[in-house]
């Protein structure tokens, strides 16, 4: 019995030499594995862009109850990945256009760069100048359709021509060039902002079912795929006035609306709301005759800016409200935001079901101060993604479409 004690203690010894020696040969295999990494699987390589200095340090917690947005400020769901998969879509992504076609329907001179259906002609002038282009089709990762309806409008084509037009323009593709045939056109993609172009291709089941339609009027109710098509933010640019900024302390209005009864929910929005006091909701659109740009101006003295969906689930209130620094509430059923798998929504807007429509004041009371100026901060950070530009900046309208894209192209070739 005299002798066990040493023997107990000389195993536990040996136990515990065995087990340190593993963990460092453990240690070493792993820094060894780590130092072999590339650049953008590192910290400093996402902390290099400015946009995510600040964000990668934030507490990125979804959940949004009006008070737990002061210590979140990051407005994105994934500031690492969003940031190295951005830059690889940078280096590799390849777009082929398709260069058939009449130049007065079709990529070559989009219609104009103004109005509420201004991003369908900024995204084709973008994509035509891009490096994004190739002029190689075996290595392109995605085939554009370069039709605009749009366009067709503007040069008084009827909807029934325009159908016709669009499915002999790509039936002519598909017959032409076997690229189409060999994913059944998973990998090709249209742009369209106004809703007559998403009709338009009505023709083309084969089209809506497979390929990537980037739509302004994304609502799931009608046909739109959210996982396969995107939505394109409508932006009415140019902007006549500023970007909204740090000026929470002008922000005395609780919120805002004015425009036509063009849908259910606005209808109900203006009888329950028009003639309350702390709301500004107006069933008309400011007239121009009671001064300049009073309908723009009305934006930067108000918190909250209501968005209601009209004649499509979309409207350009929204990317207004955005701009110039007022927070949108998202009162339309059935709809996929734009870069709402890239963007948390819930970090720069309230959104709202259209049932609850008749509690809107005390959900826009319920956010406290702090609740609020959260929300201010992060829309103030987003606004740089709702812009177009020519030529296009990094992080913009048309780069954030991209990136969509750059995501849905993984496809299989058969």
């Amino acid at each position: 019995m005299v002798g066990k004690p040493p023997s107990i203690s000389l195993c536990s010894l040996r136990r515990t030499t065995l087990a340190a020696s593993g963990l460092i040969l453990l240690c070493f295999s792993f820094f060894s594995i780590s130092s072999l990494r590339s650049p953008l699987q590192t910290q400093n390589q996402y902390n290099s862009h400015p946009i995510f200095r600040n964000a990668l340090t934030d507490n990125l917690n979804p959940s949004f109850d009006g008070t737990d947005l002061v210590s979140s400020s990051s407005i994105y769901h994934s500031p690492k990945i969003f940031s190295a998969s951005y830059a690889e879509m940078e280096r590799r992504f390849k777009v082929y256009i398709y260069p058939d076609g009449d130049p007065k329907t079709y990529y070559q001179t989009p219609r104009k760069l103004t109005g509420k259906y201004a991003s369908e002609g900024y995204f084709f002038q973008n994509i035509r100048e891009s490096r994004f282009r190739t002029e190689d089709p075996d290595q392109a990762n995605l085939f554009f359709i370069p039709i605009s309806c749009h366009k067709m409008r503007g040069k008084g084509i009827s909807y029934e021509n325009m159908t016709v037009i669009v499915q002999e323009y790509v039936e002519g593709l598909i017959r032409k060039y076997p690229y189409w045939n060999r994913t059944l056109g998973a990998d090709h993609f249209l742009v369209t902002c106004h809703d007559v172009g998403v009709r338009a291709f009505e023709g083309l089941p084969s089209l809506i079912k497979n390929s990537i339609r980037v739509v302004c009027s994304p609502s799931y109710n009608v046909g739109y795929i959210p996982h396969k098509d995107v939505a394109l933010p409508q932006v009415l640019q140019p902007f006549p006035l500023p970007p909204g900024g740090k000026d929470v302390v002008n922000r005395t209005i609780l919120g805002f609306w004015a425009g036509h009864r063009n849908s259910k929910i606005r209808v109900i929005l203006a009888r329950v709301w028009e003639n309350d006091t702390e709301l500004a909701i107006s069933n008309n659109r400011i007239s121009r005759a009671i001064g300049e740009l009073v309908y723009q101006k009305q934006f930067y003295r108000c918190k909250f800016c209501i968005c209601p969906g009209g004649s499509q689930v979309n409207s350009a209130r929204i990317t207004d409200s955005i701009h110039y620094g007022c927070v949108p509430v998202i009162l339309s059923d059935y709809y996929d935001l734009p870069f709402n798998d890239i963007l948390d929504w819930k970090k720069f807007s309230l959104i709202v079901k259209e049932k609850d429509v008749y509690q809107l004041k005390t959900i826009l009371k319920s956010v406290t101060d702090d609740g609020f100026i959260a929300l201010h901060k992060g829309l103030v950070e987003a606004q740089k993604h709702f812009e177009w530009h020519s030529p296009p900046l990094p992080y913009d309208a048309f780069h954030m479409v991209m990136y969509e894209l750059w995501l849905r192209h993984h496809v299989i070739k058969y």
